[in-house]
């Protein structure tokens, strides 16, 4: 192992790196969107590149999602490989023609002739009283929606590999990362997102799942911050003598429904943590994946802990009282248990 598989970095360092490197490897490679450039991002993911690369490839674009992402969209139509950023995902409402009827749809409508390898990167979730317009997840919005492959990682090292993979893809890639976990102090960063990242250029593959913590008992299922909260119930489980089994999805599209599959069939109890609404969503998917393929397998009902299907309110309490957290995912676990 060399030195510099020993360092840690912040999700927002990692990503960082990866689209150095992926620049300094490809000159189709360039970056756009609002205080990327001379900001570096607000949640430092562009951090350092304009001093690289100069403001040919690192572009401060004007307040239009809807223009900077269609000119994405021709770019990488046209053989350039842009890296764009739409600051909060929900401001995809004013460019969801952009996204869903270009960006997702136009490699099938030209019947492969063309290729749309473009990466929009985009920041997520709650917990900072920003009120309902900054602090969806949306996951299950864009996995919906068929043309575009869908990332979330929960730690460094995969954001790094899966950014990597996304900006190499032909295909267009939704890179979405939580806020809670860039490693920016200002946004009261989650100590397990920065971990060990290797410095050489690697990949992680995008719709491959990974089990973090191996168990017997019940199946927890989650993405993005999420999967750090199943982590902290999977302990306090264990100091109860429940062995709980923890899934990172990394991937939403292509969904790694065989690990899912694969792990319920061990535990027979099923448990999906979710930061996006309660209905039409991930974990309604996640669930649907494993009662379809063998209902036999389960012990017991399987259960979410999701966002309640309420716009998410900008009074601290009330938010904090609708966000997924350990204290829910252990009384969805006691509920399953005494049933």
């Amino acid at each position: 192992m060399t030195e510099s598989n020993d360092r840690k970095l912040t999700i927002a360092r990692a990503m960082a790196e990866s689209v150095a490197q992926e620049m300094r490897a490809d000159e189709r490679v360039f970056v756009m969107g609002e205080d990327i450039g001379a900001l570096g991002g607000v949640y430092g993911n562009t951090r350092g590149l304009l001093e690289e690369f100069g403001d040919e490839r690192i572009r401060d674009t004007p307040i239009s999602e809807t223009a900077f992402i269609g000119a994405a969209v021709g770019a990488a139509q046209d053989g350039m490989r842009p890296v764009v950023e739409l600051m909060f995902v929900d401001f995809f409402g004013v460019c969801f023609d952009a996204i869903y009827n270009l960006m997702a749809k136009n490699i099938y409508f030209y019947g492969g002739s063309l290729k749309v390898p473009m990466v929009l990167m985009t920041s997520t979730g709650g917990g900072y009283s920003d009120g309902g317009q900054h602090s969806q997840c949306l996951y299950g919005t864009f996995a919906h929606l068929p043309g575009m492959k869908v990332v979330a990682p929960s730690n460094a090292y995969d954001a790094k590999g899966l950014m990597t993979a996304a900006i190499r893809d032909d295909s267009p890639v939704v890179f979405m990362y939580h806020k809670r976990l860039q490693g920016m102090g200002w946004l009261g960063t989650e100590a397990g997102a920065t971990v060990k990242t290797p410095e050489e250029s690697y990949t992680v593959e995008i719709g491959k799942a990974a089990v973090v913590r191996e168990g017997a008992d019940v199946t927890i299922v989650s993405l993005g911050l999420g999967v750090h909260h199943a982590l902290k119930a999977a302990e306090q489980l264990s100091q109860e003598g429940t062995d709980a089994e923890v899934i990172d999805l990394r991937s939403l599209v292509p969904l790694d429904r065989e690990t899912i599959r694969k792990s319920v069939a061990k535990t027979g109890r099923l448990i999906v943590v979710d930061e996006d609404y309660h209905s039409y969503g991930v974990s309604g998917e996640v669930i649907a994946s494993v009662v379809e393929h063998d209902v036999s397998v389960l012990k017991a009902s399987p259960a979410r802990v999701a966002y309640p299907d309420v716009p998410i309110p900008f009074e601290r309490g009330m938010e904090q009282f609708c966000l997924p957290n350990v204290e829910k995912i252990l009384a969805a676990y006691q509920e399953m248990k005494s049933a």
